[in-house]
């Protein structure tokens, strides 16, 4: 028995749009982790980008469960001595809604060179407009 592995020109990437609209976080964010990967194809191969790439809408309206909505807090820093900062989720969602889902999906991936380009296949927007229409993206059902 022979393992196959698939080469760069062989792989073919789709267009997905994910409406969040009432999608509670962490189990929308892991669903586009693993499209955004290429987890859900027959010819996985770890080490490669072979992912679809994923549009996601209405990022103002994704739900948290609990009292996370309250209560929970994204540190930063800005790389200078004492530039630790904290933002509430609150705050986050008045000023960057995009951001929620993008911290969310940018825990699951892989922390290397893979992950961030990996990362660059997700668009995310607050409201129902996209400009990626051409694309012709298919419905992603979470």
């Amino acid at each position: 028995m022979k393992t196959l592995s698939i080469k760069q020109s062989e792989i073919e990437k789709k267009w997905w749009i994910a409406d969040a609209n009432g999608q509670v976080l962490g189990r929308f964010a892991s669903r586009i982790a693993q499209v955004l990967r290429g987890k859900h194809k027959v010819n996985f191969t770890p080490h490669m980008d072979m992912g679809d790439c994923v549009v996601v809408i209405n990022a103002k309206k994704v739900r948290l469960s609990g009292n996370k909505e309250t209560k929970k807090t994204y540190f930063r820093h800005t790389g200078y001595p004492g530039g630790g900062k904290e933002t509430t989720l609150q705050q986050l969602r008045r000023a960057y809604p995009e951001r929620i889902i993008i911290n969310a999906i940018k825990g699951m991936l892989p922390h290397n060179r893979l992950g961030r380009k990996v990362l660059s296949h997700l668009k995310v927007y607050e409201g129902d407009d996209h400009p990626h229409i051409a694309q012709q993206p298919q419905k992603l059902t979470i």
